[in-house]
């Protein structure tokens, strides 16, 4: 019975280095990269809090804002009147869109309801963009060129005169 239970160990000690050794490996080899500035955005196909699946694809022609960010994140919770009053201000030259960290929808809800946030606010199911993105602090937002390229990434807490100055660059280069 010893040596049934030693092979039984050394199988489960070899299936578990065998599946760390793929996770590492798919990590380091991964033919998606990060973007950066300059770089094309990875597009999405996200469910928003409105019931609407959104595309990332579907606001090209203007800027966009991409914002990852959680209703845990003091950070994100301050920026957040600023971008709202940048979407109040700008109407439908620029999109706004916030990317939630896979946090249960009743606590969006109750935030968004909270702040007053009336932009697209969209579920990162499983945090899927969040890692496709490469974001690894909260709040990080991507400022998006009209032709869906990365202008500008910001990681960190923004005030409103950042993100007016921002966009206002991208909606000249139009």
């Amino acid at each position: 019975m010893g040596k049934h239970r030693q092979w039984v160990q050394i199988s489960i000690l070899a299936v578990i280095l065998a599946i760390g050794g793929l996770t590492l490996a798919s990590h380091l080899f991964s033919k998606e990269e990060k973007p950066v500035s300059g770089s094309a955005a990875p597009d999405f196909k996200l469910l928003g809090l409105d019931g609407k699946t959104h595309n990332l694809s579907d606001y090209e022609g203007k800027p966009v804002i991409v914002n990852f960010w959680g209703t845990f994140c003091e950070p994100c919770r301050n920026e957040m009147p600023a971008l709202e009053r940048q979407h109040a201000k700008w109407g439908d030259k620029v999109t706004i869109l916030g990317l939630n960290l896979d946090e249960p929808k009743v606590a969006v809800e109750s935030f968004v309801k909270e702040t007053g946030v009336t932009f697209p606010i969209l579920f990162d199911k499983d945090e899927t963009m969040r890692k496709r993105y490469g974001v690894k602090e909260y709040p990080t937002t991507f400022f998006l060129n009209a032709d869906g390229t990365v202008a500008t990434i910001r990681v960190g807490e923004m005030d409103e005169p950042f993100i007016e100055k921002t966009l206002k660059s991208l909606l000249q280069q139009q």
